[in-house]
């Protein structure tokens, strides 16, 4: 099996304009990959923060108020 130019080497070129909306087409998409993915880290962080303050809360016993003192000067 010989290799020949035809298996490389697209016959036709594409326009300019063609090019242009391939890479915007692959960039918009790989933007909207990334933003996926940060929105999907985002909300297991807020997750495991909001499990780890319940955690703490239930933990920590509530201080009884403070009684306030009343002064006898009138």
């Amino acid at each position: 099996m010989t290799a020949t130019k035809e298996e490389f080497f697209s016959p036709t070129k594409l326009s300019a304009r063609d090019k242009a909306a391939a890479t915007d087409h692959r960039a918009r998409a790989i933007i909207a990959a990334e933003a996926s993915q940060r929105e999907k880290k985002t909300e297991k962080l807020k997750l495991l923060r909001m499990e780890r303050e319940a955690a703490e809360a239930a933990s920590e016993p509530k201080a009884a108020p403070k009684k306030r003192k009343v002064s006898k000067d009138h």
